[in-house]
């Protein structure tokens, strides 16, 4: 099993930064990818952006240019978000996906982002 704990979100006005971090503990070495997904109210949850072991990354195309997704190492993944719209209100899910056929799938608590116009 892998835990997520996430943290970093927060109330920002359009045009401002927040920076979301998500820290896994458990079975970390069986970690492949760790990404970002959210949930706006009235929507389906939808990815953000990932980041697999070997770096290679994929973001939403609502996002490109703004949000950038690191793995800080193989426990935690950050994502930072610039230039936020409110648009991005959501709640931001942590998810890490590991090595098994089928993968399973871990998801954090999730944290609020709240951007205003």
């Amino acid at each position: 099993q892998v835990q997520l704990v996430e943290s970093g979100g927060g109330l920002v006005q359009a045009g401002g930064s927040l920076r979301l971090s998500c820290a896994a503990s458990g079975r970390t070495f069986s970690i492949n990818a760790m990404g970002w997904y959210r949930r706006a109210p009235g929507k389906q949850r939808e990815l953000v952006a990932d980041i697999v072991s070997g770096g290679s990354t994929t973001y939403a195309d609502s996002v490109k240019g703004r949000f950038t997704i690191s793995r800080d190492n193989a426990h935690t993944v950050s994502l930072q978000m610039n230039s936020l719209k409110p648009e991005d209100t959501a709640v931001y899910y942590c998810n890490a996906e590991d090595h098994g056929y089928p993968p399973n799938n871990y998801w954090g608590q999730g944290t609020q982002v709240t951007v205003s116009s």
